[in-house]
């Protein structure tokens, strides 16, 4: 009996032992609560930031009245659209279809696909395209890079058709991934038909989506801007002059493609760069080649003059330190995972503030970059855009259980040691 007393009493010190090992742990590992530090702002509740293509309700039509078919004017460095004027008529895009061409290209060169030294055999099909040319003949061989210029400078068809069958084997599998690279970037209301711009039934795009188009081009290849914003190309003899005639005006434009059909009108895709500021002007659909140019040119510098671009979150910002239990380390800095960057009429500068949502503690083990909070940035106390934080170094998990474990862990080995001496020290008086 006093033996099955003995394995009883132990039997609930174990219980109780492991009670209080768990449950620290159990109330450890809930998620941490998220802390709000608002500042500079009212209260108001948070709405969705919405993508670029659905946000062109924000552009103004009051101040400007263009003389396009369509035409959109956006902020190159935040994608906020700060006009519009039926920038989602679908309309022949003409020689815009080759912007996509040279995004293609200028992927392969990046992924290590293709050269700018490689050289290009002209087909029979390349040499015969008509519209504009770069003038390339059959069976001879070209640079890559010379065919880009020849794209991107004299807006050669031909030229377009060469790349597209290099890099697929045929134009027609090439047509079929520049409508996959439109689709995959957010251009919804596009399709294509061929590499260079000649009209083709079915064939559309949109002022916004070329506004898109230009935004993530620029991104993913800023130095495409080097062959855009070159004034003059020279093959096999032939000079040609860029027909951007905006780059020829020092307002800062460095790109970006014109186009031309008789169906459509004249089209001009432009961007400039003005102390920090990056403008995209679309305007389409115009009857005469110097009024794209001009209706474009207001475009720009609406945008200059009305709007300021701010740099409301620095992408080395810290933020925190916040707790981190079950670590090496005990606390952690977070930082910004992208630059936050906002635009605003001029004048309203003070309207922007952010509010960082931040948890209270972490549990490690922590990945470096591993997404850990957000911030909100604010416009007159609507959200416009939020960027996660992320955690700035790694943490690796302790070895050691944390101090509420092993406190409980001591406390039981210590109650077991007083029990189990109190039992002996009974059990020997009694035998005495």
């Amino acid at each position: 009996m006093k033996v099955k007393s003995f394995y009883k009493s132990i039997g609930w010190i174990l219980f109780l032992s492991f009670t209080f090992m768990v449950i620290p742990g159990l109330t450890l590992s809930k998620p941490s609560k998220t802390t709000r530090e608002k500042s500079n702002i009212s209260s108001s509740p948070v709405k969705r930031k919405l993508p670029i293509e659905e946000r062109q309700s924000s552009g103004q039509q009051g101040p400007l009245q263009l003389d396009a078919r369509s035409a959109l004017l956006m902020d190159a460095l935040t994608g906020e659209v700060l006009f519009e004027q039926n920038s989602r008529e679908k309309i022949p895009p003409a020689s815009f279809v080759k912007v996509l061409t040279l995004y293609l290209v200028l992927d392969a060169i990046k992924g290590g696909q293709l050269k700018m030294d490689e050289l290009v055999t002209v087909s029979e099909k390349a040499w015969r395209t008509q519209g504009s040319k770069m003038f390339i003949k059959v069976g001879e061989r070209v640079k890559v890079e010379d065919l880009i210029k020849g794209v991107a400078i004299a807006s050669g068809n031909d030229a377009c058709i060469a790349l597209a069958e290099y890099l697929a084997g045929s134009e027609e599998v090439f047509v079929t991934r520049i409508n996959e690279k439109a689709k995959m970037i957010g251009m919804k209301d596009s399709h294509f038909r061929n590499s260079h711009g000649l009209p083709a039934e079915g064939q559309v795009t949109t002022a916004l989506d070329m506004a898109i188009l230009a935004k993530r081009y620029i991104e993913d290849h800023p130095e495409a801007l080097s062959f855009h914003s070159t004034t003059e190309f020279e093959y096999n003899g032939i000079r040609q002059g860029n027909r951007n005639t905006l780059l020829y005006k020092n307002i800062g434009v460095d790109g970006l493609k014109t186009g031309h059909i008789e169906e459509s009108g004249y089209h001009l895709l432009a961007t400039a760069k003005r102390d920090g500021q990056r403008m995209i002007a679309v305007v389409m659909g115009c009857d005469r080649m110097t009024k794209r140019a001009n209706e474009a040119q207001k475009l720009l510098e609406y945008g200059f003059k009305n709007f300021s671009t701010l740099v409301a979150i620095k992408r080395d910002q810290p933020f925190g330190p916040i707790r981190v239990k079950r670590g090496k380390a005990r606390q952690l800095i977070l930082i910004p995972e992208e630059e936050g960057r906002v635009t605003v009429a001029k004048g309203k500068e003070n309207s922007i503030s952010m509010v960082p949502e931040i948890p209270s503690y972490v549990i490690a083990p922590i990945q470096k970059g591993q997404i850990l909070g957000k911030v909100l940035i604010q416009k007159e106390g609507k959200e416009v855009k939020r960027i996660n934080l992320i955690a700035s170094s790694g943490i690796e998990k302790s070895l050691l259980p944390s101090w509420p474990v092993l406190g409980a862990m001591g406390g039981g080995v210590v109650l077991i040691l007083v029990v189990g001496f109190w039992w002996f020290q009974r059990r020997k008086r009694r035998r005495a």
